[in-house]
């Protein structure tokens, strides 16, 4: 698990200097750890947006195959 670099100390300084309480601002700096799991990167949506671009193909597909069997019905009835 690689946590993302985060410099709590400069951060709960900003919150002192907006007039947060030093007990507050340090608590708040703490509860800031973010870890890359829980983060979307470019390649998660990249992946996840070729898989929608697959089910949108095979979708498609699927339609057209129907609709010319339709089409198909049609005429040889007629």
């Amino acid at each position: 698990m690689v946590a993302i670099p985060f410099d709590t100390l400069k951060y709960a300084s900003t919150l002192e200097a907006a007039g947060v309480p030093r007990e507050q601002a340090t608590a708040l700096s703490g509860a800031l750890e973010i870890n890359l799991k829980d983060l979307a990167t470019k390649a998660d949506l990249d992946a996840r947006l070729l898989l929608l671009e697959q089910r949108m193909t095979i979708k498609l597909g699927a339609m057209l195959v129907v609709a010319l069997g339709v089409f198909a019905t049609i005429v040889k009835l007629l």
